[in-house]
């Protein structure tokens, strides 16, 4: 998650989503992601970030793996990302929904 983290603040929000970082995936993203949402992407990156780097550390981002790898794990999680993961998910489904995200 350390390159995720370097990517911060431009692909905060689209990596936390789960998107494809390609240059015509960002521009078309950047125009749908709330400033609130990529603030909430942040949180929830720096709360699950120990888990991320213990249980899905060998998963690429992308098309909502890394969300999906910390859900699978959820008995293994701090509390403080098993806090955060039902926003992440909310966050996530609100990207589908604006076609922000891939289903």
């Amino acid at each position: 998650m350390s390159s995720i983290l370097r990517a911060l603040p431009r692909t905060a929000a689209i990596v936390a989503l789960g998107v494809s970082t390609s240059a015509f995936a960002q521009s078309q993203l950047q125009t749908q992601i709330t400033p609130q949402m990529r603030s909430e992407a942040r949180a929830t990156m720096q709360a699950c970030r120990a888990d991320y780097e213990s249980l899905c550390s060998n998963v690429a981002p992308g098309g909502g793996r890394i969300l999906a790898c910390l859900q699978s794990h959820a008995g293994q999680l701090t509390s403080v990302c098993a806090r955060a993961l039902p926003r992440a998910q909310a966050l996530r489904d609100s990207a589908v929904t604006t076609g922000a995200a891939p289903k």
